[in-house]
Formats: C-alpha cells, structure tokens, sequence
C-alpha cells in the first residue's frame, strides 16, 4: 500500500500539484497512518527538485577554503536521529530525520554531537563555519556556548550565533549545510553535513528505495 502511495504522489507532485495538497490526497485515499504520511512528506520529491538539489550538493572534497553557514538545530536533530536509527536518505540525496520534533531538546549527548560535526568540520578543511540558532529556542544559549568550546578545542575558524531567523540569516550563505528545503530552494551550494558526520561515526541513513525492497520491508519501521 506505501508503494501504491508514494507512486500515485510521484505522479501528481511531477505534474504541478503543491506538495500539501497531493500528498494529503495520496494519504487519505490510502488511509495511511501518520508516520507514513510523515515518511512520504519528508522523502518524496518532483523529479525537477531532485535534479536541482544534486546540482547543489557538494561532495567532501569540495568543501575545503568554504565557508560554511550551519543550520545548527537542523544539524543536530539529523544527526541525532541517524545516530538512533531514525533517519533516511530521501529522494533528494539528504538524509533527514523522522522524528516528529519541532524543536531541539537538549539532551547530555548534545555535547559530544557538536565535538563530531565539528570535528567533521575540521577534517573538511573549511574556512570559517557560521553556526546559527534559533534564539527563541529553550536552551539556546547553553547550545551556542557548547558549540563555541567544539570550535576551539577542534580548532576549527568560526563561531555561533543566536538569531530570530536562522532561515532568513542562511540564506546569504553561498554554501549552507542544512536539509531544510526552504533553505536550499534559496542557496547555490548544500552539504549534507549530518550524514557525512553520521558516517565517519559509523552510520548511514538508509535509502528510501530500500523500503520497496521484500528483504527491507519487514526489518524497517516507521
């Protein structure tokens, strides 16, 4: 039935409709549950999208001399979610997460996540990162300092802000790291710098393909 879903919204959303619009359609006529409709949101895209976006996304090496404008919560709940299984590689070629949290919690690994993005900042040799978050966000303040002590101790050119907007900051950046789509939509370059710290701590979000698969289906849950 998920399959039957996502191909009857594959069709409408490469033939116009608005996202919102086709993918509650697609949902109601199936009667999926909310985890799939949140599944098929996230994941599903217009072929145009998907051609415009991997133009965008830069591989590893291409990151060297860059600076880098961090969507920090974005970031952190990625990877977070990937770390706990809990995130995908959409059609797109982000990975994002599934979880169905608007805000970031801090939690006690929050700390050791920064020192691996950084550290995966580090090792990409990039110029200067620019992390942003939202200020409005509780814990926001103890997240930007966590942050600023990653920096230093890995060395790494750079610093946090707290802002109102971290979207509307973003944008400005010609290379941003981030899977917001409202983001990328606005910026020449995108790195996918969840999932590339995910892999050097050894996990990788699964392909959203890999669902339809028989021998994928009964090992995945959403």
């Amino acid at each position: 039935m998920l399959h039957d879903a996502y191909r009857d919204l594959k069709y409408l959303l490469n033939r116009g409709y608005r996202k919102s619009v086709a993918l509650n359609f697609v949902a109601n006529h199936y009667r999926l549950t909310k985890a799939e409709r949140h599944l098929l949101a996230r994941c599903v895209f217009p072929d145009g999208w998907i051609a415009e976006t991997r133009k965008k996304l830069l591989q590893a090496e291409e990151l060297e001399g860059r600076v880098v404008g961090v969507d920090g919560f974005n970031v952190l709940i990625t990877l977070e979610s990937l770390l706990e299984g809990r995130a995908i590689l959409c059609e797109d070629g982000l990975v994002r997460d599934l979880k169905y949290q608007g805000k970031y919690v801090l939690t006690e690994r929050t700390e050791s996540l920064l020192h691996g993005i950084v550290g995966s900042l580090r090792e990409l040799a990039v110029k200067k990162a620019v992390f942003f978050y939202g200020k409005n966000v509780p814990g926001s303040g103890v997240v930007k300092k966590l942050t600023e002590k990653a920096l230093a101790s890995n060395a790494v050119v750079g610093e946090a802000r707290l802002v109102r907007s971290p979207d509307f900051e973003l944008k400005a950046y010609d290379t941003v790291a981030t899977a917001d789509v409202g983001i990328i939509e606005k910026v020449p370059f995108v790195f996918d710098l969840a999932a590339y710290t995910g892999l050097r701590l050894g996990k990788r979000g699964m392909p959203f393909s890999e669902l339809f698969r028989p021998s994928t289906a009964g090992r995945w849950s959403i």
